[in-house]
């Protein structure tokens, strides 16, 4: 299959799952296209299956914002006629369902009909998307492409719940690749460099937005440092950082806490971590949760949205209520004051994890792809068949 991926080139979850997904099916031996702005920070182009194709958009002073739908439709036309692309995904509703239906269209024009699949990922939905001046070109486009799959149930649920939506949505979790994860990152030389041997090490990644609950992280931890001796390792960066700085100051633990910033070693990071934390207001998923327990590292996280999906009460980590700070700490200690007890639980977490292994997941996404490709050619064999008058 000739499959053209549209996806938003940056660190956070859709683009990392989009790259991730392109770049297993290149080595299937499928022809894959990244059509974006930027080149995806995860994508590597050492595979001959694998291509990309730079979206620029031209300035123009009539243009208070430049219209980046119009120049990704352009190039989608563009590429899908180069390479005689067999199907279009899209990951995340806004700009790019829609875009991808516009290129449809403008393709339709010329004889060339393809499949458009779209994967919703969780703010294209919850908040952009539900936005009064978004909602009508979201429910649009979600109506008008052949596929539509979501990374929970949870948030099929939520896109029926905020929009009229008329077609099927197929839940297909995020994924993991557990090849990748080396076990020698683990080594005693770097983790001293982090923290002392009797130091347990709990770390947070994320991009630092409200939705994360970032003080009640800082408030979770100094409760457990209160009880043993620890060390937060803080991955990301983003508009929250800053207070939490802050707020480690106020509590006199700034010294236990280290601030990363982005990191290009988030594997090295959680190889050497004991606990993960997702306290967040919503996950959609919660890939980072899923990342840490590819690592064997348990996860105490809100059981809010998609979480309860991933994270297993109980096996792979806890879950309670937003806020719940006392309880999530208390959760952590239980996990962290005990070495046999923490052994358990990240060999639960890696055991958890592999269910979301890419080996699984890959198959129900090719599955998809071949029966949209299958309609289209039927489609396409019925109109040209001749008719007799």
């Amino acid at each position: 299959m000739k499959i053209a991926i549209v996806c938003y080139p940056t660190f956070g979850g859709s683009g990392v799952v989009a790259t991730e997904l392109g770049l297993e099916l290149a080595r299937l031996g499928h022809e894959v296209h990244f059509i974006t702005y930027s080149q995806p920070v995860r994508l590597a182009l050492l595979n001959p299956n694998v291509h990309y194709h730079e979206v620029n958009v031209p300035e123009y002073p009539l243009f208070h914002y430049q219209p980046y739908e119009l120049a990704l439709s352009s190039k989608l036309v563009d590429m899908v006629k180069l390479y005689k692309i067999d199907l279009l995904h899209v990951h995340y509703a806004i700009p790019h369902a829609y875009a991808g239906y516009m290129a449809k269209q403008m393709l339709k024009d010329e004889g060339i009909e393809i499949p458009m699949i779209t994967t919703l990922h969780g703010t294209d939905i919850t908040l952009v998307g539900n936005h009064p001046h978004y909602k009508p070109a979201v429910s649009f486009s979600i109506n008008k492409s052949d596929v539509v799959t979501s990374v929970s149930q949870s948030l099929k649920d939520d896109t029926y719940k905020l929009f009229k939506i008329k077609r099927d949505i197929h839940v297909i979790p995020n994924f993991i690749e557990l090849d990748k994860n080396v076990k020698d990152f683990n080594m005693p030389c770097q983790r001293s460099l982090i923290a002392k041997n009797e130091e347990r090490i709990i770390t947070h990644i994320s991009n630092f937005r409200k939705v994360k609950r970032i003080p009640d992280i800082i408030k979770i931890f100094y409760k457990i440092q209160q009880e043993i001796p620890a060390k937060l390792l803080m991955v990301g960066d983003g508009p929250e950082k800053e207070k939490a700085e802050l707020l480690c100051h106020e509590l006199g633990i700034l010294d236990k806490v280290i601030f990363f910033g982005n990191s290009n070693e988030i594997d090295k990071i959680l190889s050497n971590s004991d606990l993960f934390l997702l306290p967040s207001e919503t996950e959609s998923f919660g890939l980072a949760a899923l990342e840490a327990m590819a690592w064997g590292v348990p996860v105490i996280s809100s059981n809010s949205g998609g979480l309860p999906e991933v994270n297993f009460d109980g096996v792979s980590g806890y879950l309670s209520t937003v806020g719940n700070i006392d309880e999530m700490a208390e959760n952590a200690l239980k996990i962290l004051k005990d070495d046999t007890v923490l052994a358990q639980f990240k060999e639960n977490a890696l055991s958890v994890a592999k269910k979301f292994d890419i080996k699984h997941i890959l198959p129900l996404y090719i599955d998809i792809y071949e029966k949209a490709i299958k309609k289209y050619t039927k489609k396409a064999k019925h109109l040209n068949k001749p008719h007799n008058d």
